[in-house]
């Protein structure tokens, strides 16, 4: 049954720790209830996802002072501290693709900033193993429209019927499998390891 060819990876939360209460848990004492309002009201996931479809981080910065301007301290962190809230490499999946990599074309398709990217192609080695990585701040677009998997699909020659997509957002696999790519809604190293045998891929 196994006609998978391609798997495409996404980056953060998959291969890549991120998360910016490796900051504010710090900042806030930590105070999670605190820490969460911050988050919900002042700098939310769907802000910070506008940078990662492109939008410019000192623009949207400014913006957001500009709202709640006895936050700017705080807000100015979140870009100004980046680099402090990419943690470290998800080892076990990183020993995952290193297998992958021997025998499917393997590419990447992460929502990120194109200002902040570079910093992990810096960092992480296994970055480079790729045949090519979609970054969604260069697309100008982001998941999960339709545009940013058509691009890959297009730019890399892969049919989506022959490949696997691994993305911890649901959100993000239900698009996939509406364009008609097999979807993997990633949880651990451990049971992507089951996931793939679905496929008849055994590492």
């Amino acid at each position: 049954m196994n006609n998978i060819k391609n798997v495409i990876f996404d980056l953060g939360g998959v291969l890549i720790d991120w998360n910016p209460e490796y900051v504010y848990l710090d900042v806030f004492n930590g105070d999670r209830q605190k820490m969460k309002w911050f988050f919900d009201e002042i700098c939310p996931s769907d802000w910070n996802l506008n940078q990662d479809a492109g939008y410019p981080l000192a623009e949207a910065t400014k913006e957001r002072i500009a709202l709640f301007p006895e936050h700017k301290d705080l807000i100015e962190m979140f870009y100004g501290r980046w680099e402090e809230m990419l943690g470290e490499a998800i080892e076990g999946t990183v020993a995952v693709l290193n297998k992958l990599k021997e025998n499917y074309k393997i590419v990447a398709l992460t929502n990120w900033s194109h200002e902040t990217f570079p910093v992990a192609l810096e960092r992480f080695e296994f970055l480079h193993w790729f045949e090519g990585i979609v970054v969604s701040g260069e697309e100008k677009t982001r998941k999960p429209f339709d545009d940013i998997y058509l691009t890959t699909l297009n730019r890399f020659n892969i049919k989506p019927e022959e490949s696997i997509f691994i993305d911890d957002n649901a959100e993000n696999i239900a698009t996939a499998n509406r364009l008609g790519i097999n979807g993997i809604h990633f949880k651990s190293p451990e049971l992507l390891k089951t996931q793939l045998q679905d496929f008849d891929i055994t590492l």
